[in-house]
């Protein structure tokens, strides 16, 4: 019998691949058949948490063929999934996002949550099960709550993540904040990306009612530096705009000590954002204090205002 394969969206983060894996030890233990897989290449902050913890990257997939059964997490918008995921059979979906764009022909496990982390969901969901953590593991879902969280200190955060966070910190036997620090810095080495890598390391397709846009981020110790890189990563955007007919192109550059963002904004409706943040763009910038989250202060201001 096939493997039931679980992933999570295309350009992944720490979150999305760690719930991979961990979604896939769960449904073991449920004696299922399942492989965890992903969509797109690991950043650096994912292939520390990874190494650390002693754990190899799932096998990259670029499609899925029809009737292939799947467990969705992290995410559940078909346009931040594999490709094929129209014609795919999903058994399950664990998630923290909005729901959006997403339907099936037979009814299905769903679960949504308005916490910062997946993993802050599939603990709970080991914890109701009765299931064993182990350190590894547990260090694995840490890292993704950290991640997804900025150590605490994203608006996204609730008092689940951190009660979450101490929690697997307990079991991992690891300084949440010095080991936090260590891997959030290890994500903001980005001198030998290109810029192209860079506006697709953490991109995110949505739709803003008729416009077509992507929001992207990257997070950083230093914003003027990776400014410095600005009219190479214009270049790229306006090639990306043109190839997949955008009507706008958010790329947010945050400064994850400081807790605020830099945002270039290119296309013909980039009035969306000038509109929603209340700000004009100079020389396609902006600059957005205290922002540091793309899905509760970034996208449903653009969604909003569109």
């Amino acid at each position: 019998m096939e493997k039931m394969l679980v992933f999570g969206h295309k350009s992944p983060d720490t979150d999305t691949i760690c719930s991979a894996i961990v979604m896939s030890d769960f449904q073991k233990k449920l004696g299922k058949e399942v492989k965890a897989v992903r969509l797109g290449e690991l950043n650096k902050e994912t292939k520390f948490a990874l190494n650390y913890f002693g754990f190899e990257a799932p096998e990259l997939i670029s499609k899925i063929e029809e009737g292939q059964e799947v467990i969705l997490v992290d995410h559940n918008e078909f346009s931040q999934s594999v490709d094929g995921i129209e014609k795919a059979k999903i058994k399950m979906v664990v998630d923290h996002h909005r729901i959006c764009d997403f339907n099936t022909a037979e009814p299905l496990y769903y679960r949504a949550e308005p916490v910062g982390c997946t993993n802050t969901i599939l603990l709970k969901m080991y914890k109701e099960n009765g299931f064993e953590i182990d350190k590894k593991l547990a260090g694995l879902m840490l890292s993704a709550i950290i991640s997804d969280t900025l150590l605490l200190k994203s608006p996204t955060k609730t008092d689940e993540d951190e009660k979450a966070i101490k929690e697997l910190a307990q079991i991992t036997g690891v300084d949440y904040n010095s080991y936090g620090l260590e891997m959030l810095k290890a994500g903001t080495d980005l001198s030998d990306y290109t810029a192209e890598e860079l506006i697709a390391l953490d991109c995110k397709k949505c739709d803003l009612k008729d416009k077509k846009a992507k929001v992207a981020q990257v997070n950083t110790a230093d914003i003027t530096e990776m400014m410095k890189r600005k009219a190479d990563f214009e270049v790229a955007m306006e090639k990306d705009i043109k190839t997949n007919g955008l009507d706008i192109f958010v790329f947010v550059i945050t400064d994850i000590l400081e807790s605020n963002s830099q945002a270039i904004v290119l296309g013909e409706s980039t009035e969306i954002f000038e509109k929603g943040f209340g700000k004009k763009l100079e020389d396609n910038t902006a600059f957005l204090p205290g922002v540091v989250s793309r899905k509760k202060q970034i996208l449903p201001v653009l969604q909003e205002n569109a």
